[in-house]
Parts: structure tokens; C-alpha cells; sequence
């Protein structure tokens, strides 16, 4: 009897041992939320990101928030449309599709324990979370910030995607810009900010970062192509952006030849890693 109390003893030890490692393994993930208005690319530069790291043996996993998309380029790991199906929300509650949008991400903040738990199984190194594509869903309604709150994560950071195509003048780069900062507001989450297709925008990248290095510049341009109200709204923006630390510059990225991942994956490390770099 007291051998069998033992090997009773013994076993439960050992499982409370594996089972606190197991823990303790699922605590270091680190969450990469893609943000970023529609169109800007945000599922195309998840799928060339988690490719990045699968290639230099970092094991991943990419969750898609988006309930009303068709086609992904990347398989899912955990997949929101799961849980929820747009049509049928149409349907069932005789809603249009912005209507059965917004019910379908406060479904999706309802099922968070079911996604951990999936995310617990994959059991990844890191998390790639691409959000819907119209990004007030997720980053102004409540239930989007209650999924970045709530999916348990040792570090988390924010990739903002300033689409290259909308902000070749620099009104409008303003204008993004703020949305970006509303929105880094909003999460409370470190944001790195990149600009995407690169490749489209021909020489305007070079005037696209020197605006985002060097505010006196985006100044000068600001003055050059405008007037009036729209110059002083913009400057007086433009200058509270300064105030609030906006100068950090972008990367460019393009997601069609994946030119710039190098330094974004170096950017992210500094948040996540504390500047460990995965080998290219």
C-alpha cells in the first residue's frame, strides 16, 4: 500500500511539474497585432511575416480576427469565422453588412476563452494577429480592445500599416499619421509604423520618409501645396503629432517582394526581445 502511495505521490508530482513547465512555456509569447485601413495590406504583410520566421525557424502562429473576409493568402492557425458567419448574422437578426459586422467582432470578444485556448494548443513562440480590415471595428469598438487586453501574452507591440498609395502628399500623410496615433492611443500597445507597397509609389518613398524623419521638411511641404484653413489645421495637427513623440520615422516594406522585413523583424525584436534579432 505504501509503494502504490508513492507511485501515486510521484506521478501527481511529476505532472504538476510538467504541467507548471507547460505554463511557463505559454507565457513567453509574444502578440503581433497588424493594423491598418483597408487595402493597406495588412493580411499580405502577416503572410510574408510569418513566412520570415518560419524560414529562420521561429515557430509562429497567425490568428485572423476578420469575420467578413473571403480569401486569406496564409492558412489560418485560429481562424474568428469559426465562431462566427456573416451571412447568417444577416439573415438571422435582418442586418446589413456593416451591422452584422459589428455584431459578429462582439461575438468574437464573447468566445476570447475558446481562441486562448487555441492559441494555448498551437503553444507558438509568436502570435501574428491580422485584424479586420475596417479598422474602426477593431480598434474603436470595445470588443476589439478587449481582445488585446485579454489574449494572455508575455509582450505585445502594434505594426501600424500607412498605405504608401494614400499618402503621397503630405495633407494627407498628416492625416494618416493621426490616425495612427488615435489608434496607438487606443490600444495602449508599443506601435512600429510601416509603409507599404513600396514598390507603387516610385519616387514619392523618399519624400514619404524624409517626412516621417524630419518634421520641418513635411512643414515646408505642407506650406508649399497648401493654404488657408488646410495649412493651419494641418500644421497645428502636425505639430501636437511632435509633441506626442511622433517622429520615429517609417519603414518601408514591400509586401510583394518582401523587401524591409529585415529591419521591421529587427524593430519588433527590440520591443519583444529586448533587441535579440532572429538570424536571416
Amino acid at each position: 500500500m505504501i509503494f502504490i502511495l508513492n507511485l501515486i505521490l510521484i506521478f501527481y508530482n511529476l505532472t504538476s511539474l510538467k504541467y507548471k513547465q507547460i505554463k511557463k512555456i505559454q507565457r513567453r509569447l509574444k502578440t503581433i497585432f497588424i493594423s491598418g485601413t483597408a487595402g493597406s495590406g495588412k493580411s499580405l504583410l502577416t503572410s510574408k511575416l510569418n513566412e520570415y520566421y518560419t524560414k529562420n525557424g521561429v515557430f509562429t502562429a497567425v490568428l485572423n480576427l476578420d469575420p467578413g473576409v473571403e480569401n486569406l493568402p496564409y492558412t489560418c492557425d485560429i481562424d474568428v469565422r469559426d465562431y462566427v458567419d456573416i451571412v447568417s448574422i444577416m439573415k438571422q437578426y435582418d442586418l446589413g453588412p456593416n451591422g452584422a459586422l459589428i455584431m459578429a467582432n462582439d461575438i468574437i470578444a464573447s468566445k476570447i476563452d475558446d481562441i486562448q485556448n487555441e492559441v494555448n494548443r498551437v503553444n507558438p513562440d509568436y502570435l501574428i494577429v491580422d485584424t479586420p480590415g475596417q479598422i474602426e471595428l477593431f480598434a474603436y469598438r470595445s470588443s476589439g480592445k478587449f481582445l488585446v487586453e485579454n489574449i494572455t501574452s508575455e509582450d505585445k507591440t502594434n505594426i501600424f500599416l500607412f498605405d504608401g498609395a494614400l499618402i503621397t502628399t503630405p495633407v494627407n500623410f498628416v492625416s494618416i499619421a493621426l490616425l495612427a496615433t488615435s489608434i496607438r492611443l487606443r490600444l495602449n500597445l508599443p506601435t512600429i509604423n510601416v509603409v507599404t507597397k513600396t514598390d507603387l509609389i516610385g519616387s514619392k518613398l523618399k519624400d514619404i520618409l524624409q517626412w516621417s524623419s524630419n518634421l520641418r521638411t513635411l512643414e515646408n511641404a505642407i506650406a508649399n501645396e497648401s493654404d488657408g484653413e488646410i495649412y493651419s489645421l494641418t500644421t497645428n495637427i502636425l505639430r501636437g503629432l511632435n509633441l506626442g513623440g511622433f517622429a520615429q520615422g517609417l519603414f518601408p516594406i514591400s509586401n510583394v517582394t518582401g523587401d524591409g522585413l529585415v529591419n521591421l523583424e529587427g524593430a519588433l525584436s527590440r520591443i519583444l526581445n529586448l533587441g535579440e534579432e532572429v538570424e536571416d
